[in-house]
């Protein structure tokens, strides 16, 4: 590991913004906090929102900034990228913003059932191969429902065409209740979304997909509690890179 990460993870033990609970602890070092994050943490009754993978952060902290109303957690398992979050809003005194470094394979272990009420996922890895690592796979709704409030809301912005296709078989398969579904989010801008803030926040890499004329889609649906969930049995073209300056892997052309 590099002097800079071994720089940053110092620094993010002593920051009062990060809680960290790898695999290598979290069975030992139970989270007292699970349950109790508003009156620990944050201070206020206010709504609690999720960026699952949320990696340099820039997503939480601008979505704590333009909603001050509301509290916002980012979870990544990668510490040197959630630094620049965690540094950014502890230099802006942002009370609304915390970071979790943890698996999001056991993000139930940290959140009380009703304890969340929104989760954004943003450019997630899509997964290609295995459906049961995708964040909006119905391995991953079934957690979620442990400590989301029924029916709350599930954010998906990418720029993948095969997460958001999966995704949106997923949800129409699962009859899930769903506000918004475009996959040209800045050129096709839905109607109940023009004007709305939540345009005006870009990852420095969605800045460069956009520019390399990429679409961003992005989808709005609610998760509710009761039913059984079930995997859509539809193949799906893949993708023919796999992010920013790297090709497509695989020889395939579809997956389920």
């Amino acid at each position: 590991m590099g002097k800079g990460k071994l720089a940053k993870f110092a620094e993010m033990k002593e920051m009062n913004n990060v809680f960290e609970y790898p695999f290598s602890i979290v069975d030992n070092v139970p989270f007292t906090m699970k349950g109790h994050w508003r009156e620990e943490y944050f201070h206020n009754d206010n709504p609690i929102v999720l960026e699952l993978g949320c990696g340099k952060g820039e997503y939480t902290v601008g979505l704590a900034k333009l909603f001050p109303d509301m509290n916002f957690i980012g979870v990544d398992i990668k510490g040197a990228r959630m630094w620049t979050g965690a540094k950014l809003a502890e230099e802006q005194q942002l009370a609304n913003v915390a970071f979790l470094r943890t698996s999001i394979e056991i993000i139930d272990r940290f959140f009380s059932e009703d304890e969340v009420q929104e989760i954004w996922l943003t450019f997630s890895d899509p997964q290609m191969k295995n459906p049961r690592k995708r964040l909006t796979s119905t391995f991953f709704m079934e957690r979620y429902r442990r400590f989301l409030t029924d029916g709350g809301l599930i954010h998906l912005k990418t720029d993948s065409n095969f997460l958001f296709t999966y995704t949106r078989f997923m949800v129409e398969k699962n009859a899930l209740p769903t506000d918004i579904c475009t996959d040209d989010l800045y050129h096709q801008t839905p109607a109940n979304l023009l004007g709305s803030p939540i345009l005006s926040i870009q990852t420095y890499y969605e800045s460069m997909w956009i520019e390399r004329g990429l679409n961003i889609r992005y989808m709005r649906f609610h998760l509710p509690r009761t039913g059984t969930l079930v995997e859509p049995d539809v193949e799906i073209p893949l993708d023919e890179y796999r992010s920013y300056h790297r090709t497509k892997r695989s020889s395939l052309e579809t997956s389920k």
